[in-house]
């Protein structure tokens, strides 16, 4: 086996096997388990939110058997592989699978050089990555608490969500005290939206927020693409007395263009690209500058090679990062989104949703939270492990995300 701080020789890095781990402690994960011939192992994220069987089908099929015999080290020439050696690129299976193995590659070698991942980048650009938690209610009232507990809990920067007055079942709005998870059907819930009663409603959630805690706490809202362009540039107008930190998902992004629109209107910083899995679905936003943050994750968006791009792209025009951090992402892909949150220079901030006690067990990590920060172990790799006899016990649980429909029936954007 590789020595602690020995890159190892290219016969070490040999990749001997690879693996495909789903388990559901709560709810579904899939991991890659790479292992090399010097006896080093990593680990990738390849959890694709309902649609889990279909990533892990194209690792086992189409990309395990291409990586046996390559040489660890050349994650550069691998990434290219998979995405440029396949004639069907892009798209949320084939990037999610991607990442798995970019990732899991970026933690053997950290392994081998005996350095954390964020060392391998570049070293610290700080000492932990701001995070922002979720709050909500049925209510405003309801909501308003929420936050105030988080506040009291040690978080800087809170994202608020309420009930909606005559809809029975609102985005973002939970029983749980810890994590938000609407994957929660074999089939998909139908969920009804209605737009004017959210628009009504909303700017006075943030009145309530900020006339309760003050100017001194970062909130934070996500729309969930659910309104058309103009409509999102008068809620982000209607909102700017209160100062988000950012307005998230307020449209569909497929027509990049449709930002303009609320650019011109408002000032409310944006947020958007939580469901991008490539560069050019954020390049017009981003070099336009119609956002502020960037939200592509590392797991549906090729792994740390390819969103390491992205920011740098992002860098260019001012545009910050604000990793999706919700419990559809394992613990292996937030100890490495919180290695490229230390390194990355122009990091905003890191969603962080807590995961179930059985999660965390199945997922040992070393990262941790304190005073508003989460901040990354110096464990060579990305500090995330998996306990493979736990995951076991915890078989695949068919589930899906809801849909939305309007209140005529006309079917809308969950």
């Amino acid at each position: 086996m590789a020595k602690a701080g020995v890159q190892g020789s290219t016969r070490d890095r040999e990749i001997t096997g690879a693996r495909v781990i789903v388990t559901c402690p709560g709810r579904n994960f899939v991991t890659l388990k790479i292992e090399t011939k010097g006896g080093v192992t990593g680990l990738g994220d390849a959890t694709l939110n309902g649609r889990e069987l279909a990533v892990a089908a194209y690792l086992t099929e189409h990309v395990i058997p291409n990586l046996i015999g390559r040489d660890a080290g050349r994650i550069e020439d691998i990434w290219q592989f998979l995405y440029r050696g396949a004639y069907w690129r892009r798209g949320p299976v084939t990037m999610s699978a991607i990442a798995a193995v970019d990732v899991a590659l970026w933690d053997i070698l950290g392994k081998m050089a005996g350095m954390p991942l964020y060392q391998l980048l570049g070293g610290r650009s700080r000492d932990g990555a701001l995070v922002y938690c979720h709050a909500n209610g049925d209510s405003i009232e309801q909501a308003s608490e929420a936050v105030g507990r988080y506040i009291e809990q040690g978080y800087l920067a809170v994202r608020a969500q309420s009930g909606v007055p005559g809809l029975a079942k609102t985005y973002g709005v939970t029983k749980s005290k810890l994590a938000y998870e609407p994957a929660e059907s074999e089939l998909p819930t139908e969920t009804v939206w209605s737009t004017p009663k959210y628009l009504r409603h909303t700017p006075k959630l943030f009145e309530r927020a900020r006339a309760d805690h003050g100017e001194e706490v970062l909130l934070l809202h996500d729309v969930h693409h659910r309104l058309t362009p103009i409509e999102a540039a008068r809620l982000a107008k209607d909102l700017e007395p209160y100062r988000l930190f950012w307005f998230e998902d307020s449209t569909p992004a497929e027509n990049q263009d449709a930002f303009k629109l609320i650019r011109q209107h408002s000032t409310t910083p944006l947020a958007v690209g939580e469901v991008f899995n490539s560069i050019w679905d954020c390049k017009g936003l981003i070099e336009n500058q119609l956002i502020d943050y960037i939200r592509t994750t590392i797991v549906h968006g090729g792994g740390i090679t390819h969103v390491r791009r992205i920011a740098d792209f992002a860098a260019l025009y001012g545009v910050r990062t604000g990793f999706h951090g919700a419990t559809d992402l394992s613990p292996v892909t937030m100890g490495a989104a919180l290695h490229f949150d230390t390194w990355v220079p122009n990091f905003g901030i890191q969603e962080y949703m807590h995961h179930t006690q059985e999660t965390l067990d199945v997922f040992p990590h070393d990262y941790a939270f304190r005073e508003g920060r989460l901040h990354v172990g110096d464990t060579p790799g990305h500090g995330v492990g998996i306990d493979e006899t736990l995951a076991a016990k915890f078989p695949y649980a068919p589930k899906q995300l809801p849909i939305a429909r309007l209140e005529d029936g006309a079917m809308w954007d969950w």
